[in-house]
């Protein structure tokens, strides 16, 4: 790769200039990979950490309440989480501790093993964990169904919220979440009022929060929602209710430490296995999370006067899942709560600023600090307040966002099992049932077809919707033994798996028709005709290939005796052979040549018109309600983009646009030739005129001049002589000699890529070339006056081709006010509101390269 990530600091690479003396030379190492030198804490981490210290403190004494473990329990897994999985972790942004994700299941052992005997099967757990990391198989985790993790978290938040409901009305909650709801009645006729009321209050808090207005609420935001409402209805409980039920964290000499477990031994491991899986997979799913929301934040433009964000590495899930082992396994130690990911404080960290694992580790040390010296304070929260935090993250835990898209996918089937499941009868169990609705759900897709025949004057069609398989072989037979013998056939084929006894069948029921003299025609979806099924050297023949590397077109030639030849009509309307020239043009397949032809030469002259044929089987059908759209409405493209004659350069693909959206300008160079004093431009007035018929008559919102790597006209104008004749592509030509003679100025800073030197004299060009035709376009007269305006908006972009990578030059530069020219890199993962348009795109160099 030539794009290479910037070496320094953001500042010091932004302020500092290539200069000629360096040549084009290379960096010589490779930049160090971040995380992995000194462990250093910056400003950020440490506010990051003092932040998600304040979430951390609540949660564990919370979620050690809704666990009915010690709450000192929750405070240690707390720290060893933060210290343990921060330092030797895979995601450096990724905060670890007690997660609800866990409770129902730590309350499920707590009371039938106890305490002490938890926390081993913790160890055991941490050890499987340890052992999975080892042979790498944190990746295939994650190839569970999304609608079973996600019905399994939801099931265990509607299972915490349940067992929490009884916290807060001063009682105990049931073994499972059914019992848990079948006595919920029960309390609702005598209860104290003041534990409801401090949960009421929590709640209100922890809803109202975030979303107070104004300068005010823009303040009171700062402090996070869990601390602000555990210390407010704190503070009320004191106030009001001094005789409420509170924490009360026992003398650290009497705690409880890990045992040999007692009990059956597929009973212990099949608990080690049920709190593996959902550490592992909540952890993953967090880390997976973490990754998204840290390139979202590289990503986003950086506010006015703000820093950009250091890059961050993506997560390696194996040496994730192996630090959370050993987090577990030393918390089980200790005599702590199960660990794992926790997406509520990882998402708090990376929104806080939290630039590497410093921020993690140090909220595992103001934890044990807070543990140590803050045990009076502790002791004033009231259980209640507790136990109404936990309620509304497991509530949170049931997402809607997730409901909508399994059921997008038609995937509710699988989360809704799962989820009932897990409440009804257990988590492992749910898990289970989850996997086996799962793979019904699939055999039934890949079983179920659904096929039709309908007749219309005389001519048939068959319509199979669905995978054909040996399943659906004999409701084949029959309709298709039921059409009359000789009869005019089209097979409509919708789906995207034949096995191979569909296959014989069809082909079985083609040959005899065929030989009673039928015509029987096979289509896709689309309408348009197809052939057997490709075998596995045809296969490539799909959107962007190169007709040198398409191979469906020459079928026919590969197989002889597969298909009879089609009669093909003539303009006159007579019948021909398909040998002749007539039927060459009007055939999809090319003519079979002489002994003296060269078929490479034939089957290369046939390309364009096989492209069209395969364009109008496959692509005309889907863009032809809305060309028909454009032809009724005419064109409004929004865009002007100039670009290179260059084959390897297609425009549509680059931008992923479609009919309607790119006014294109091609030609040698992607030159703008420059007007004159009186506004002429010479002899070449062909790109004047698109310019000005996309400025005033389309009123295009932008302009883009697109160069690329290894432009030949960039390399003709290094190498011309002086005495080289005048020729057509000379005089062209000699509107890039601008270019050339800024590239040599010393006038001018070096048009470059963030983070690394051109590769040699024909990059510089190409870049140098873009910025100068953007000068160019600015001189023209339609131009100036509608950027005058502020309706108009000019671009500079940079395409390398042997990488497949886009760059767009800085703001600044493509608006000819901004001192440095550089193009930063466009990364592939990051998504930008429509509001902003191309706009979005113009990040800092280094904040672009680090995305």
């Amino acid at each position: 790769m030539s794009a290479c990530a910037p070496t320094r600091n953001d500042h010091s690479s932004r302020s500092s200039r290539p200069s000629r003396a360096s040549g084009f030379k290379r960096p010589h190492s490779p930049p160090p990979r971040p995380g992995r030198g000194p462990f250093r804490v910056s400003g950020a981490d440490l506010s990051a950490s003092i932040t998600v210290f304040l979430i951390a403190i609540p949660m564990s004494l919370g979620l050690a309440v809704a666990m009915d473990a010690p709450l000192a329990a929750g405070l240690v897994s707390a720290a060893i989480g933060g210290i343990v999985a921060g330092l030797l972790g895979g995601t450096p942004l990724q905060v670890s501790g007690p997660s609800a994700g866990l409770t129902v299941v730590t309350a499920e052992l707590i009371q039938i093993y106890g305490w002490r005997t938890t926390c081993a099967i913790t160890i055991g757990a941490g050890l499987l964990q340890i052992l999975l990391g080892s042979v790498r198989a944190a990746r295939s985790a994650l190839a569970v169904s999304p609608a079973i993790v996600h019905g399994t978290l939801a099931g265990i938040g509607v299972a915490i919220a349940l067992a929490q409901l009884h916290v807060v009305f001063g009682e105990v909650p049931r073994s499972s979440a059914l019992e848990n709801a079948l006595a919920l009645p029960a309390h609702l006729t005598h209860f104290e009022p003041a534990g409801p009321l401090i949960g009421a209050l929590t709640i209100l808090l922890l809803v109202v929060w975030p979303r107070m207005p104004g300068r005010i609420g823009a303040s009171l935001g700062r402090i996070p929602a869990a601390l602000a409402a555990v210390v407010i209805a704190t503070a009320v409980a004191a106030a009001a209710a001094p005789g409420i039920a509170r924490v009360d964290l026992p003398s650290w000499r009497s705690h409880a430490l890990p045992e040999l477990p007692h009990g059956p031994v597929m009973a212990l491991a099949t608990a080690m296995f049920t709190v593996m899986l959902v550490a592992s997979l909540e952890s993953l799913l967090a880390a997976v999370s973490v990754d998204k929301l840290a390139a979202e934040r590289a990503a986003a433009p950086p506010k006015d006067g703000a820093t950009p964000p250091a890059p961050v590495e993506r997560s390696d899930l194996d040496r994730e899942l192996r630090a959370q082992g050993v987090a577990n396994a030393l918390s089980g130690l200790a005599g702590g709560m199960p660990v794992s990911g926790g997406a509520v404080r990882s998402s708090a960290n990376v929104r806080a600023g939290a630039t590497s694992r410093a921020s993690t580790v140090l909220h595992g040390v103001w934890v044990l600090l807070a543990a140590v010296l803050l045990v009076t304070a502790l002791e004033w929260i009231p259980l209640a307040a507790l136990g109404s935090l936990v309620m509304v993250v497991g509530i949170q835990m049931v997402s809607f966002a997730h409901i909508r898209k399994v059921h997008r996918h038609r995937e509710f089937l699988v989360y809704g099992a799962t989820i009932s499941g897990v409440v009804l009868v257990g988590v492992l169990e749910g898990v289970a049932i989850g996997i086996v609705v799962a793979v019904a759900v699939a055999l039934h897709r890949l079983a179920r077809t659904r096929i039709t025949v309908t007749e219309q004057d005389g001519r048939y069609l068959v319509a199979a919707r669905g995978q054909l398989t040996f399943l659906a072989v004999p409701r084949l037979s029959r309709l298709l033994g039921k059409l009359p013998h000789g009869a005019d056939v089209v097979v409509e084929l919708d789906g995207f798996f034949m096995d191979h006894a569909a296959y014989e069948t069809i082909q079985d029921w083609y040959t005899a028709q065929t030989a009673l003299g039928a015509r029987i025609e096979f289509t896709g979806r689309s309408g348009g005709r197809i052939a057997e099924p490709a075998s596995a050297a045809h296969s490539c023949c799909r959107p962007w290939t190169p007709w040198r590397n398409h191979h469906c077109h020459d079928r026919a030639q590969d197989t002889t005796g597969a298909t009879a030849p089609a009669t093909v009509a003539t303009a006159s309307g007579s019948p021909t052979d398909p040998a002749s020239p007539a039927s060459t043009v009007a055939s999809e397949d090319p003519a079979p040549v002489g002994p003296t032809s060269s078929p490479g030469r034939r089957h290369r002259s046939h390309r364009l018109l096989s492209g069209l044929s395969s364009f109008q089987r496959t692509t005309a059908p889907l863009v032809r309600e809305e060309l028909a759209r454009l032809a009724a409405e005419g064109q409004r493209p929004s865009q002007l983009f100039l670009t290179c004659a260059d084959s390897r350069l297609v425009t549509s693909m680059i931008t992923a646009s479609g009919p309607g959206d790119l006014f294109t300008v091609r030609n040698v160079g992607n030159l703008v030739p420059p007007p004159d004093a009186e506004g002429a431009t010479g002899n070449d007035d062909s790109v004047a005129a698109a310019i000005e018929y996309a400025v005033d008559v389309l009123e295009v919102e932008s302009i883009t001049i697109c160069g690329h790597s290894g432009c030949g006209a960039m390399q003709a104008l290094l190498g011309a002589a002086p005495e080289a004749p005048r020729t057509p592509l000379w005089r062209w030509l000699r509107h890039g000699l601008p270019s050339l003679e800024r590239m040599r100025s010393r006038h001018h800073s070096w048009a470059r890529i963030a983070g690394r030197l051109p590769t040699d004299a024909v990059e510089q060009l190409c870049l140098t070339n873009v910025v100068q035709q953007l000068e160019h376009l600015r001189a023209h007269e339609s131009v100036a006056r509608r950027l005058a305006e502020g309706t108009l908006q000019l671009h500079g972009m940079y395409f390398h081709v042997g990488e497949a990578q886009a760059y767009l030059l800085t703001e600044g530069a493509s608006s000819g006010t901004g001192p440095d020219e550089v193009f930063v890199r466009v990364a592939p993962g990051a998504v930008w509101g429509a509001e902003h348009g191309i706009d979005a795109l113009h990040t800092t160099p280094d904040a672009a390269v680090g995305a």
